[in-house]
């Protein structure tokens, strides 16, 4: 198993596993050209962010997408994973604590303090996985959000 980070030839096997993943988690709206061309966007700015991918002998097995923001509170650039994929076949077999590692080892080098993300309440499994890896709630703080109206995701969620 190689944890390497994730390139332009990389767009078509990442949105296949997205597209599992959004399946897996129930997600509604998985376009795979509008996906694809999301991916091809990222890869091409990685003062965006980040892809790692599990990679066992050319095929793809998993993946982790880290986005990159300003923070003043946590003193600079940090880091969300957005997604973070691994397919049944090989769950619990360590590849997504190497997913994670290596992004921990890659981000910390170029200056980011922080490394965060955001876990469905009922998802317990996820959360004892997180936890192992040094994750912890924060006290005191719950997600917010609210979509904007954005000209390709009209009347998506708006």
């Amino acid at each position: 198993m190689r944890i390497r980070l994730a390139t332009a030839a990389d767009v078509a096997g990442v949105a296949s596993l997205a597209q599992r993943y959004w399946e897996f988690e129930a997600i509604d709206g998985f376009e795979r050209p509008r996906i694809e061309t999301l991916l091809r966007n990222l890869f091409s700015a990685p003062e965006r962010g980040a892809c790692w991918v599990a990679d066992a002998g050319g095929q793809l097995c998993g993946y982790l997408l880290a986005v990159f923001m300003f923070s003043l509170e946590h003193g600079g650039l940090m880091a969300e994973i957005d997604e973070l994929f691994v397919s049944p076949e090989v769950r619990s077999t360590g590849v997504g604590a190497l997913l994670v590692t290596q992004a921990e080892r890659d981000l910390a080098p170029r200056g980011l303090v922080r490394l965060q993300l955001q876990l469905g309440v009922g998802n317990e499994r996820a959360r004892l996985f997180y936890e192992r890896q040094g994750f912890r709630r924060r006290a005191g703080y719950e997600l917010l959000d609210k979509p904007l109206r954005v000209p390709w995701f009209k009347g998506r969620h708006g």
